[in-house]
């Protein structure tokens, strides 16, 4: 079974990080909200506080399938400034495991060089971060072992694309139609 890891630092898009979590748990993907800011707690932008499986100081990173970014602000901002955080992604990246990153949060791929020659979408007004990629303009694009998203809007469809990834079209499409979307 895949092992994914999403990673939340206060200030982190609610929906966008709680809409993955769910879809892939009702996927039966195995999937972990780890703290980067060494509590158990974190805070998203708008003040909901969620409880943690795991913080980063515990977590191996390299033990997970995917690795996950939400946007929102100033998490995206709070994701690009951990360090362990970046190491674990230029190692995946060097592996070709999973990562996903949505709203604001393809920034942070694009800056660290992961983005060049690929297809890439973000929230409108961070394309320049997408630092020597084909900036689309579609809800999720994947392209090789990145998937990125736009944003709140397109929480659902990145979740489900990544349901696609992790297990197969058809659970995918089996999710989405239990929660009624594109029904």
């Amino acid at each position: 079974m895949s092992r994914v890891g999403i990673f939340l630092a206060d200030g982190f898009e609610e929906i966008e990080g709680l809409t993955v979590v769910d879809i892939l748990r009702r996927a039966g993907i195995d999937i972990s909200m780890i703290s980067i800011n060494g509590k158990k707690k974190v805070t998203g932008a708008h003040g909901i506080a969620l409880d943690m499986d795991e913080d980063i100081v515990q977590c191996d990173p390299d033990k997970l399938d995917m690795l996950v970014l939400p946007g929102g602000m100033p998490g995206t901002t709070n994701l690009a400034a951990c360090e362990k955080l970046t190491e674990a992604l230029k190692k995946a990246d060097q592996e070709k495991r999973g990562i996903a990153a949505i709203c604001a949060a393809p920034s942070v791929l694009g800056d660290l060089g992961f983005l060049k020659g690929k297809k890439a979408v973000c929230y409108p007004g961070f394309e320049s971060r997408l630092t020597g990629a084909e900036v689309l303009a579609v809800p999720v694009v994947t392209d090789g072992h990145i998937t990125t998203s736009r944003g709140m809007g397109t929480a659902i469809a990145f979740a489900l694309e990544l349901t696609k990834r992790l297990k197969d079209e058809e659970t995918a499409k089996q999710v989405g139609r239990s929660i009624l979307y594109n029904v």
